[in-house]
Formats: structure tokens, C-alpha cells, sequence
């Protein structure tokens, strides 16, 4: 339930059409819906602005369709990460209308009633070509919450001149979330040239030494560069939400 709807209930209170008793009874109904494989939350959007996020991984294709349903049912529309091909082609055939990012591994059905939209951009900037999946669930998350999004693509340390040619782009960003595996320079170099908010997601990109990510997470903790966020290992969609929130904080 999101609060334009619980707004329109409570006019509807207050005019007379709808009874106190009545509107209790429905909203005493709407928080959580009890599956046997799942305790959805109907109320996340009241709450939080956007509706529950479906995490796809060590779900069933079954289970995925099922919550998605569920939540299609209320009126919202839903968002899925971690989704495997499976799993997308078969929401596909559920909801024709699904937007579906193979390379990110989500998949969209927006809502019947778009959320407010965030102020300015979000920039996605990525250090290589191997980060875009992790790239692609952040944009899409972000677009999924009522946020333009831009990116900036491939321009990561080895050839320092490329994110330097993105100057202009970088600089008419509200928040700027850089992607970067391997020695994960590129967010102390983001931060270093920007005053908006920079969110570090490092990648689990790179050769051994790399520790599956631990050494880009370490590099963006120890950041010469001041301010800047640091979000877990390939976790493009918590980058996202972060980054909605600052473009939405100045929103009544």
C-alpha cells in the first residue's frame, strides 16, 4: 500500500463514503500477506516509498512468480535482482509487460502509480566492461525508485584519461556511484574530483590477489578521497537505494 492510497482512504474517511470501521478493516489486512514460502510485505511502501524488493537468488522460479504475484495483486508493481535467465523467461510469460535487464540479472514491472521522482541524476560510472552486471542491477534499481539515470562506462584507472574526458558528466551528478573490482582506485579518483555524493561498490572482479573483492572493498574503506560511502561486494542494488534516498531526501 502506498501513501497516495492511503491518503485517498482517509479523505474518504473523512467525507463519509468510507466508514472508520471500514477503512480499519482494510488496512488492518494490507501489512502482510503469509505464504508458505514467504511473509510478504505489504506495507514496505507506506513505509519506505518503494514497494518489497524480490531477491531472486536460492528462490525457485516458482517461488519468484509466486511473491511477484502477489505483490502485482495489491497494485504495485515489483522489482527483482539476482534472477537467473530461467527465472526471467519464465516472469516474462507471467507479465507481458516486465522490463527485463539479462546482464543485471532483474527484472521490473512498475507500478500503476510511478513513485516520486529523485532530483538531478544519478551517474553510474564503472572502472571495466566486467563490472556492468553489477552496474546494470544499480541502474536498474535506481530507475525501478523514480531516478534518471547516466553512465559512464569502461573509464577505470589504467587509462586515467578516460574518466577525466567524462569531467562534464561527472560534475552535473547528483550522486555518483562507482563500480570498480580489481585495485578499486576508481572511487578515490571519482571523489577526488566531484562534490556530490560518491557510494563505492566494489566488485568481485580481478585475479587471485584480488580475494574475490575484498581488496577493491578495502581500497574504497581506505579512500584518501573524503566522504565517500562504501556498500558490500557487488551490491549494486543497496548502492541504488542509498542513492535514491539522498535524490529523494529534499522531497516532500
Amino acid at each position: 500500500m502506498i501513501r497516495d492510497r492511503v491518503l485517498a482512504l482517509l479523505r474518504q474517511v473523512a467525507d463519509g463514503t468510507v466508514s472508520v470501521d471500514a477503512a480499519l478493516d482494510r488496512l488492518a489486512r494490507d501489512p502482510i500477506e503469509v505464504l508458505p514460502f514467504a511473509t510478504i510485505d505489504h506495507h514496505r511502501a507506506l513505509r519506505q516509498g518503494y514497494p518489497e524488493v524480490i531477491l531472486g537468488l536460492g528462490k525457485t522460479t516458482e517461488q519468484i512468480i509466486g511473491i511477484a504475484e502477489r505483490i502485482a495483486a495489491h497494485g504495485d508493481g515489483f522489482l527483482i535482482t539476482r534472477a537467473t535467465e530461467e527465472a526471467l523467461t519464465a516472469l516474462r510469460e507471467v507479465f507481458p509487460p516486465l522490463d527485463v535487464n539479462l546482464l543485471g540479472r532483474c527484472a521490473l514491472l512498475p507500478p500503476a502509480e510511478a513513485p516520486p521522482p529523485g532530483r538531478g541524476k544519478i551517474l553510474i560510472v564503472t572502472a571495466g566492461t566486467s563490472d556492468l552486471p553489477v552496474a546494470e542491477e544499480a541502474a536498474m534499481t535506481a530507475r525501478a525508485m523514480g531516478n534518471e539515470v547516466e553512465r559512464l562506462t569502461d573509464v577505470g584507472v589504467a587509462g586515467i584519461h578516460r574518466v577525466l574526458a567524462g569531467a562534464e558528466t561527472l560534475n552535473r551528478a547528483t550522486v555518483v556511484i562507482v563500480v570498480a573490482g580489481m585495485d578499486g582506485a576508481l572511487p578515490s579518483v571519482v571523489g577526488g574530483l566531484v562534490a556530490a555524493p560518491v557510494i563505492a561498490v566494489p566488485t568481485s572482479v580481478g585475479y587471485g590477489a584480488s580475494f574475490g573483492g575484498v581488496a577493491s572493498l578495502l581500497a574504497a574503506l581506505n579512500s584518501c578521497a573524503s566522504g565517500i560511502t562504501v556498500v558490500n561486494i557487488d551490491n549494486g542494488f543497496g548502492a541504488a537505494v542509498a542513492a535514491s534516498r539522498i535524490t529523494h531526501a529534499s522531497i516532500p
